[in-house]
């Protein structure tokens, strides 16, 4: 009998990010280590299809993983009793397997917002990241801002919430609403509540501009966050533990477009991130207490990544946080741990180790 873990690596899946997630599951599976671990890949195709493969991490990366054709179909069984996935063999009948941990390496809607965890913790599976409601906050930009402001003791960026049904019903009147609000405040930021990766967000720099930030907006969510420009430096911290969670160093965003979007962070190879050494101590040290802050107040567990702004007289703002942050090569969660002193391989058995700590309740 194998001594090692059966750890289950989900990919994939019906989310804006699933391109990301393919190559975070590369990185992953680059940097494993495969004395300790039986790793067992289902991936999950753009429409939801369920496939288990043994695909390589250049395959998977590529997406010519789907056309394998020894790919079988497989899922996450809910029944607890099965305590893993089910397999489908050559007959339409299905054959289980026992999964001991796993690692759901997804990014974004249908699997960083609460949904896959709900399905994990349903099948009594632990899983690395944090727990359904958790995850489901965390991922609402409205609530996150929501608990920090009753909770935190952080600063955040002024916000307006609005919500398609009532952008629909009188779009001029919610217009007006935002303009009131702000007073003539511009640029501004529009952003969908729920869509991971800034898809969907907008600069808008006039009231002209507002509708069509709005229009844009309202085709990746239902529910939107108009935000204040905070003019400051974009930085990072990530965040490892359970009830005594731990900050990395600092990180910071170069953006090569206006703002940090989906193009900047994963295709405009003129955007660099950089570890940040000129800080005073002092300062430094509040960005990492309130990165622990936030994924407390969250009810984090696991991991997560914190964004912050920091203004020049030293303030420090929330920005959001991630749930299941990237894991590329070029990520910043793992390169952080990497300069704080845990390798990438050490960072992933870490993870599994918390992942088996909190397991689900019965």
């Amino acid at each position: 009998m194998s001594d090692k873990m059966e750890l289950l690596i989900l990919f994939g899946g019906v989310s804006s990010e699933h391109e990301i997630s393919r190559l975070s599951t590369a990185a992953v599976l680059n940097n494993i280590n495969k004395d300790k671990y039986n790793v067992t890949k289902i991936g999950i195709t753009r429409s939801g299809h369920w496939m288990m493969t043994e695909a390589s991490p250049g395959e998977i990366s590529d997406g010519s993983w789907e056309k394998r054709e020894d790919n079988k179909n497989a899922l996450v069984s809910p029944d607890r009793t099965v305590h893993g996935i089910l397999i489908e063999d050559g007959n339409g009948s299905f054959s289980r397997k026992h999964i001991d941990v796993v690692f759901p390496v997804m990014h974004g809607q249908n699997a960083e917002d609460g949904t896959m965890q709900g399905l994990l913790t349903i099948a009594g599976l632990p899983f690395v990241g944090p727990g359904t409601t958790a995850s489901a906050a965390s991922m609402d930009k409205a609530i996150t801002k929501a608990m920090v402001r009753q909770d935190g003791n952080v600063e955040q960026a002024d916000c307006y919430v609005s919500h398609k049904i009532a952008y629909e019903r009188d779009k001029a009147s919610e217009i007006k609403a935002i303009n009131d609000y702000f007073n003539g405040r511009y640029p501004l930021f529009v952003k969908p509540a729920n869509a991971g990766s800034s898809v969907g967000i907008s600069k808008v720099k006039s009231a002209e501009e507002l509708e069509k930030g709005l229009d844009d907006a309202f085709l990746v969510d239902n529910k939107l966050l108009v935000e204040e420009t905070i003019i400051g430096r974009e930085i990072e911290v990530a965040v490892l533990g359970n009830d005594d969670p731990q900050a990395s160093c600092i990180g910071e965003i170069f953006a090569a477009n206006e703002f940090y979007d989906y193009d900047a962070k994963y295709i405009n190879e003129a955007s660099r991130t950089e570890f940040v050494r000129d800080l005073p101590a002092e300062t430094e040290q509040r960005v990492r207490d309130a990165a622990v802050t936030v994924f407390n107040v969250m009810g984090c567990k696991g991991m997560s990544r914190i964004d912050f702004f920091l203004k020049d007289d030293g303030t420090v703002i929330l920005n959001e946080l991630n749930t299941l942050p990237g894991f590329t090569s070029i990520s910043m969660y793992p390169q952080l741990w990497g300069e704080s002193g845990i390798s990438y391989e050490k960072l992933i058995d870490r993870l599994i180790e918390l992942a088996l700590e909190n397991k689900p309740c019965m």
